[in-house]
């Protein structure tokens, strides 16, 4: 079976994200590139550079798709407004250390009637296909991928038996192994390190509230993110009067429950994720 074309190596993990979900999006709809060019009045092509990383899809675009698959669109379209902030800023590049560990284990099946050729997509089936000479032999340049690909995957995995090994040598410490794990999952390829401690310290500033830890009106945070941003936002939540669990920087469920029941009480869309309006409903 085929797979995902790897996403090139310099993206921008905002661009990334943004192209991983609406590859999983297209796959759950079931529909071939085709189909979804007639569904969404974009054409097959255009759904391959969007699909492949190489251009930023259109508002419009990622709306389509996000109804085709039965999602709000909402959601996605902060998403895709995140992703064209980031390649606004140099279309979407990023140091390579920074985006090659987390492609590698995200397997996507590809859909059969791709018919992109050259190393974007990596073919399997007929061996006179895209990446094979006419005699079958592989290319030179489909055997540098795979390599590549071989490579980012091993690196993948010594990363998480060093974070495994660090866990068991905690001797089952529960609340100490929980942040370390949180800790690799948002920053791949790192060593293990103590959890950060967050206070809040929250004073209204030209009519906002602001608990000292992030300036931040836009970031988008969901669960399973980490940092300063989301500490900033328990403390704004704690100050609403709706507990978040421990000022942690983790959005774990208890954080995402006590999202859910602030956007609730300010009339949001209730979808446990802090955007642009829910942030400005925290900081009013």
């Amino acid at each position: 079976m085929s797979r995902w074309a790897v996403l090139p190596a310099e993206l921008d993990p905002r661009v990334r994200q943004l192209v991983v979900r609406l590859r999983r999006l297209k796959d759950h709809s079931g529909l071939s590139l085709r189909q979804l060019g007639a569904r969404t009045g974009y054409s097959p092509k255009s759904w391959e550079r969007y699909l492949g990383g190489r251009s930023l899809p259109p508002p419009q675009a990622v709306e389509a798709l996000a109804r085709i698959g039965g999602e709000d669109p909402t959601r996605w379209l902060a998403l895709r407004e995140v992703a064209a902030e980031a390649w606004g800023n140099g279309r979407g590049e990023a140091p390579a250390a920074d985006a090659r560990a987390p492609e590698a284990v995200l397997p996507e099946s590809v859909m059969p009637e791709a018919t992109t050729t050259g190393p974007e997509i990596l073919t399997a089936g007929s061996p006179t296909g895209a990446g094979s000479r006419a005699d079958g032999t592989p290319s030179p340049t489909r055997s540098l991928r795979v390599a590549l690909v071989a490579g980012a995957v091993a690196l993948v995995l010594a990363v998480s038996s060093t974070v495994l090994l660090a866990v068991r040598l905690l001797g089952g410490a529960g609340e100490t192994a929980a942040p370390l794990a949180a800790s690799a999952a948002s920053a791949p390829g790192s060593s293990s390190q103590s959890a950060p401690t967050y206070a809040c310290r929250v004073e209204r500033v030209d009519g906002r509230w602001y608990a000292g830890l992030s300036p931040t009106r836009g970031a988008v945070l969901a669960n399973g993110h980490a940092g300063p941003e989301v500490a900033e936002a328990q403390c704004l939540l704690r100050r609403a009067g709706i507990s978040p669990g421990g000022i942690d920087g983790i959005f774990g469920p208890l954080t995402e429950t006590a999202v859910r029941r602030a956007q609730q009480r300010a009339g949001l869309v209730v979808d446990g994720i802090v955007g642009p309006q829910t942030w400005k409903a925290l900081r009013r």
